[in-house]
């Protein structure tokens, strides 16, 4: 059905993968009385499929290193600019691991996952306020952490 809908295999898989990690975070609430389990699995995989049509969700959602910027990628090599790079991502790094773990998960899943605010609480099965709080607090203290650490301004 993902296919037919996206018209794109890559899609598609990533679209029903949504969809199922989406159901395994919220199998708790399935409710026999409103329909049966596949009913359940393909309306999940039709909604996620016109998300990434509509836009939403369409962030091809994928993991990722930390990159250096572009402007640094087409400049000749530099070994100081190559070992502060990598500096400031091990930084980086290690201020997400000093995260408590409920502050991480909503750090590791926007910025690495591409999901919003939203759609973190929903998964998470979380109040979304609870979500901007937690992330404002990782932020905090990963500004912090950077901060005693000489990497970024005061």
């Amino acid at each position: 059905m993902a296919i037919r809908v996206l018209g794109d295999p890559g899609r598609a898989e990533d679209a029903v993968q949504d969809a199922f990690m989406n159901i395994w975070n919220r199998a708790a609430s399935f409710d026999t009385n409103r329909g049966s389990l596949r009913a359940w699995l393909l309306t999940s995989v039709r909604n996620r499929c016109i998300d990434y049509l509509r836009g939403r969700g369409a962030h091809e959602r994928q993991e990722r290193e930390l990159q250096p910027e572009a402007a640094y990628a087409l400049s000749a090599s530099d070994p100081w600019r190559d070992v502060a790079l990598s500096l400031e991502r091990t930084a980086v790094r290690d201020a997400v691991a000093s995260l408590p773990q409920e502050q991480r998960q909503v750090v590791e899943m926007a910025y690495f996952g591409g999901y919003t605010h939203t759609e973190i609480a929903e998964m998470a099965r979380l109040p979304l306020g609870t979500v901007k709080g937690r992330m404002r607090l990782a932020l905090e203290k990963m500004g912090s952490y950077l901060r005693g650490r000489g990497l970024m301004d005061v």
